[in-house]
């Protein structure tokens, strides 16, 4: 069920990409500001795939001040974060993704902002299918709480996800037209 739900989201994903404007960007801003006033240090992804695209807020809160980091797949289908600044290189990992060096420091981010490729009311994503933020939530939200905020467009929402025991739910989804 997942899988063939996960192909259909891919292609719409693809067909309906949008581009995410300043305005917008600036309008996460001021709800991280206001809503979540501790946060520090904050997680992002590189977009693949016709993923919407993190890159302008993850490059505006650091001219704010923000720490930014960026996942890392390590072995056993886990990963980490590691603190990231777009003066930085990045390398190709072996799925293809671009990641920080593993020389960069690691960190627990305070938010996450995590991609999707579908989500529902009930704030449940669906991912690639590898389950690494699931396995990462999982092991570090027993240390800490963790922001955890979905990124996604409006057109990938469908009534209800298939979850099992594994899935972990989102503290918010943010699309293109709403926050």
């Amino acid at each position: 069920m997942k899988k063939i739900l996960r192909k259909k989201l891919l292609n719409r994903r693809k067909k309906y990409y949008l581009e995410i404007s300043a305005k917008h960007i600036l309008n996460i801003f001021k709800l991280i500001k206001n809503k979540y006033k501790n946060i520090k240090a904050i997680g992002g992804y590189i977009p693949i795939n016709y993923e919407y695209d993190s890159l302008g807020i993850l490059k505006f809160l650091e001219t704010k001040n923000f720490t930014i980091s960026l996942p890392v797949i390590t072995n056993n289908f886990k990963m980490d974060f590691y603190k990231y600044s777009f003066k930085d290189p990045l390398k190709i990992n072996k799925l293809g993704i671009p990641e920080p060096y593993k020389c960069n420091k690691k960190i627990v981010p305070d938010l996450i902002f995590v991609p999707l490729v579908g989500y529902d009311n009930n704030l449940n994503r669906l991912g690639y299918g590898g389950g690494f933020y699931d396995r990462y939530f999982k092991k570090k939200l027993k240390l800490k709480k963790i922001v955890k905020i979905g990124l996604a467009f409006s057109f990938q929402k469908i009534k209800k996800l298939p979850v099992n025991k594994f899935d972990k739910k989102l503290d918010k989804i943010i699309t293109e037209k709403k926050i």
